[in-house]
């Protein structure tokens, strides 16, 4: 499938898969076969133990503008449609996969393409992107957890502004909310992600992929259940035993 895409393309750099969208005379709106190839894309990554860094990015001035209307003119996203579940899939195994997911947004975000943002690790985007919830602009009900992980990340209230506004807010805004990372001018935005992405690199992948774990687990059950997991999870890791005993050489 990697080598027959056509709404997305997939650079790899070392241990670093770069994901662009590919649509940029549509905005990268999000049709079912770029999400199909997103979903395949990202289920052959996940299972690559060479892969530590995933990022995802769009071509042109838009990360991508949201699920194509001209979608709903033909049929409704809902539970049960094939794209439906492509997107579910999709954020399951950005929140899921050991590797570090990061979505740099160069631009436009946009109702589905901003639910799936949602699901990655890391968000860093450029201060003069756009990110919005259009659900109630256009009339759609929101299926891919809108209105759980918005709340979760930036507070009830705050979410339902964003929501019922339907108003664009700025990576700067989105920064400031902590709905992302961090923000710089768009020149910088490659930059900016590859220091990230550096600073990722010098630290244990195993440690990661297991931290990660549990910061999933908690952001879905009480702090006491977070707790307990914590306490009894097992980790065998491995890959800094060297650095470890070395550590007195270092300091």
């Amino acid at each position: 499938m990697t080598q027959n895409l056509t709404q997305i393309k997939l650079d790899r750099q070392d241990s670093v898969a770069w994901i662009t969208l590919n649509r940029p005379d549509k905005m990268n709106a999000l049709t079912e076969v770029m999400l199909k190839e997103w979903r395949t894309v990202l289920e052959d990554l996940q299972k690559d133990e060479t892969c530590r860094v995933i990022v995802v990015t769009g071509e042109g001035r838009a990360w991508s503008a949201g699920v194509d209307l001209a979608v709903f003119q033909r049929i409704k996203i809902e539970p049960g449609f094939e794209s439906w579940e492509d997107g579910q899939e999709i954020m399951h195994i950005l929140e899921h996969c050991p590797q570090v997911t990061i979505a740099m947004l160069n631009g436009y975000c946009f109702t589905g393409a901003m639910e799936i943002m949602m699901a990655f690790d890391l968000i860093v985007a450029a201060e003069e992107a756009k990110i919005g919830d259009t659900h109630t602009k256009w009339g759609i009900p929101p299926k891919w957890g809108m209105t759980q992980r918005l709340q979760a990340q930036v507070g009830l209230r705050k979410a339902k502004e964003l929501s019922f506004t339907a108003k664009a807010i700025s990576g700067t805004e989105a920064a400031r909310i902590g709905l992302i990372n961090k923000a710089v001018p768009l020149e910088g935005l490659k930059e900016t992600t590859d220091t990230l992405i550096a600073q990722i690199l010098e630290n244990s992948a195993q440690t990661i992929a297991a931290v990660k774990t549990l910061y999933q687990y908690g952001s879905t059950h009480t702090l006491r259940e977070g707790m307990i997991y914590e306490r009894d999870y097992k980790m065998e890791l491995t890959d800094k035993v060297d650095a470890l005993k070395d550590f007195k050489n270092r300091i």
